[in-house]
């Protein structure tokens, strides 16, 4: 179904036309007479080399094109200029992809054959043909096209076949676009109703006395145990490897991320333990070894772990206990400087915590209503750009594991591999596309509002966090930094409206 139709017209060396057909993708056709030019024999310094916008990676649309033979080349800067007259007719296509063609007359290269030879001048026209023409093909969708996205995916060496046997070019072009946003009805997202879940571990009151408990216990003194297993309060040094369970024993496999060795664990803080770990390995003493069998929760982190049964081996290599100090207000100042007495430490350890929980109840309003959002809207997301956000929530993950759990360089490799990062995509594929869908629909909102962010507080929080970059030391892009922060603010204001119009109930879990 054709959305629009439109023609321009450009004062360059040849008359082409190309149509766009429309459906989520672009379909572009070009038809190209060309008329004869000048050779430059000095622009051969070097043999010449397939283009260099062969290097992006995207795919939401592409385009064909094909022109004609030249009867001469020129590459002045002064000459290479073609005149066109372009008729435009677009197409949406699946996945925002545009595809399309380029024709025109033949014309002899028998001048330039005696100097420089065929190939070389067929491989001169191929790139004065590419750079010219590929700047007017993607004019048609410049409102739509994402910024770096343009790349070239017919070989060179298909081009140089074709234009050598068939006496015509003919290439595919693929450029990322903006995909179109549908609202189930125009105002849905005025009225928003959802229902916040507020874990128990965001409780203020329940985070303050582990606070308290972990600050108390770094008062004390560890001591080697010499005459018994260990105990919970323990703090041992551990050994551990782990094997899948096999039924027939012969596809049994290491578990290179729940690998370690020489690693501390305190047996009171085992939430980030395998279930069923601690009781495991109570009474081991040390230089012992234990084995035992565990099942990974279907809530664990690594997606390739969930469900998975494992033998776990564990040899503890040393055992320790705590001795503390009696709790009084003497180690007051000890639990936080400045601090006269125990009561103290706690209210302000619980000031602290409600803070915590407040900013953590606005973060669990905002992805209650954004997940609501994201079901209010139809969206044909390009598969470059879910590969390209996939990764990025990939690697951000993998820094946060790498801050709870010191891995060794064979854990990063194996976490870091295309095919670990591949599962990723493929089992995150929901999550990773409703937060493109949020990120699209908060864009959205914010242009059909009309919102507004003063220049003023961009030009702060650009020169903050260029201040930040410059006392860590770090290289940045101060354009790319204004970006960001104009998407951050933008993101903010979107969600203010949000809650203001929302209808929240909260709920505690």
């Amino acid at each position: 179904m054709e959305l629009c139709t439109r023609t321009l017209t450009n004062s360059l060396l040849f008359n082409p036309s190309f149509s766009l057909s429309s459906s989520n993708s672009l379909l572009l056709r070009f038809n190209t007479s060309l008329k004869p030019f000048k050779f430059n024999l000095s622009s051969f310094t070097s043999h010449i080399q397939q283009p260099s916008l062969y290097h992006h990676t995207s795919s939401p649309f592409a385009i064909s094109a094909s022109s004609s033979s030249p009867s001469s080349v020129s590459l002045d800067s002064e000459e290479n200029r073609l005149r066109e007259k372009l008729k435009v007719t677009t197409t949406e296509e699946a996945n925002s992809r545009v595809p399309g063609f380029r024709t025109g007359q033949k014309v002899p290269e028998s001048v330039l054959t005696g100097y420089v030879g065929s190939r070389n001048v067929r491989k001169a026209t191929i790139e004065a043909i590419l750079r010219t023409t590929l700047s007017h093909a993607v004019t048609s969708v410049s409102g739509r096209a994402l910024h770096d996205s343009v790349r070239i995916v017919t070989k060179f060496s298909e081009m140089e076949e074709t234009y050598s046997s068939l006496g015509f070019l003919r290439y595919e072009v693929i450029v990322d676009v903006a995909p179109e946003i549908k609202w189930i009805s125009d105002d849905a997202y005025k009225n928003v109703k959802v229902v916040v879940e507020i874990g128990s571990d965001i409780d203020a009151h329940i985070a303050s006395e582990r606070e308290f408990i972990k600050r108390y216990k770094s008062t004390g003194v560890l001591k080697v145990v010499t005459d018994r297993g260990l105990q919970v309060g323990d703090v041992a040094v551990l050994d551990i490897s782990a094997t899948t369970i096999d039924k027939d024993e012969t596809n049994i496999k290491s578990i290179p991320s729940a690998e370690t060795k020489g690693t501390s664990f305190d047996t009171e803080e085992s939430d980030r333990l395998v279930p069923g770990f601690v009781d495991s390995i109570i009474g081991i003493g040390r230089g012992e070894t234990k084995s035992f069998p565990l099942v990974f929760p279907e809530t664990w982190m690594q997606e390739n772990l969930q469900g998975v049964h494992a033998q776990f081996t564990v040899e503890c290599k040393e055992l320790f206990y705590r001795d503390l100090p009696e709790l009084n207000d003497s180690i007051a100042d000890k639990l936080i400087s400045g601090c006269t007495t125990v009561e103290q430490v706690k209210e302000l350890l619980l000031q602290r915590c409600q803070e915590i929980e407040q900013t953590a109840r606005e973060q669990a309003t905002d992805n209650a209503i954004l997940e609501q959002i994201s079901k209010m809207v139809e969206v044909d997301i390009p598969r470059s750009l879910f590969e390209e956000q996939g990764r990025q929530f990939y690697g951000a993950n993998l820094l946060e594991m790498q801050t709870k759990v010191k891995l060794t360089e064979q854990q990063l490799a194996s976490l870091s591999s295309p095919k670990a990062v591949n599962e990723y995509l493929e089992h995150h594929k929901e999550n990773i596309t409703n937060l493109i869908k949020q990120s699209l629909a908060v864009g959205d909102i914010y242009r059909r509002e009309n919102m507004e962010i003063p220049i003023d507080d961009i030009l702060k929080e650009v020169e903050n966090s260029v201040a930040e970059f410059k006392r860590s030391k770090q290289e940045y892009d101060e354009e790319r930094v204004k970006d960001q922060v104009q998407e951050i603010l933008e993101g903010a204001k979107v969600l203010e409206f949000l809650r203001e119009n929302a209808d929240i109930q909260y709920i505690t879990v």
